[in-house]
């Protein structure tokens, strides 16, 4: 791939490090990058022997959000000669398709662990909105770019920043200022967990805690984040008859007996099968 870095790292290679690797473009986001993260996530999420996913960026910058110079982005699909409707039409479809790259990552099963450091702007922030867990180093800051570039943050982050911890009012002045927000506020505001001194140091975190999730029963971890994902999005009495329809066959594991054992005995916790 020319814009994605995939490792496996950790016990028996259960997680997955994806890094950004265009450094000296800034990680800037292509076409070909929107298309080969959205491929990276669809294979990993089917991967079964991937447990954690951790994501960071080679490089200066994390990423400086979506490559304006990219001859194949959508925005060139109205410099085409088909008339009004089907541009609209084109660009409809072309967006949906940039939206569907972090959406497979927010609904892949593992937990994805997004690592940022220095600039983190325009599309990088969608990125981070879609995560589970966001570390960031102490030099890193970001901006919510689009509106000084003319127009509405169009790849989830303003469908997914309030959810985040984050108050509303705080979300929306971020979105309507662009302006920077540094990683103490970035920390403080609850919209990321923890921070780090380096970019070395935050990835190190990242790993780490990936190490630790993948240790745990797939069964139990997927359907964890399939639930907290699916109560976002719906009333508290909704999600409980979700949540009691889903174990009803969840419990089923045998993982539960495992875990069981482990602790009864107190000994170290067990090897647990692949999904």
């Amino acid at each position: 791939m020319e814009t994605i870095t995939v490792t496996r790292v950790g016990h028996s290679a259960s997680v997955a490090h994806v890094e950004l690797s265009r450094p000296k473009q800034g990680n800037a986001m292509s076409s070909k990058f929107f298309t080969e993260f959205r491929e990276t996530f669809k294979s990993l999420g089917s991967d079964t022997s991937v447990r954690a996913i951790v994501v960071s960026a080679q490089g200066k910058y994390f990423s400086v959000g979506l490559d304006l110079k990219d001859q194949d982005g959508v925005m060139t699909k109205n410099m085409s000669d088909k008339d009004m409707g089907r541009k609209i039409w084109d660009m409809n479809l072309g967006l949906a398709e940039l939206q569907e790259t972090f959406t497979a990552m927010e609904q892949c099963p593992q937990p994805v662990i997004v690592c940022m450091h220095n600039a983190c702007i325009g599309g990088a922030v969608d990125l981070a909105c879609a995560a589970d867990i966001r570390y960031c180093s102490e030099d890193a800051w970001l901006s919510i770019k689009e509106v000084d570039i003319g127009l509405a943050a169009d790849l989830g982050t303003l469908q997914r920043l309030h959810h985040t911890g984050i108050s509303s009012s705080l979300a929306r002045e971020l979105c309507y200022t662009a302006r920077k927000m540094d990683s103490a506020e970035m920390l403080s505001s609850g919209l990321f967990s923890k921070k780090f001194a380096s970019r070395e140091a935050t990835i190190k975190a990242g790993l780490e805690i990936a190490e630790i999730i993948a240790s745990k029963s797939p069964v139990a971890i997927a359907s964890t984040k399939v639930n907290l994902n699916y109560s976002r999005d719906h009333t508290v009495s909704e999600s409980l008859r979700y949540m009691a329809t889903w174990n009803s066959g969840m419990l089923q594991t045998e993982d539960i007996m495992k875990a069981a054992m482990a602790s009864i005995s107190k000994t170290k916790q067990p090897d647990f099968s692949n999904l």
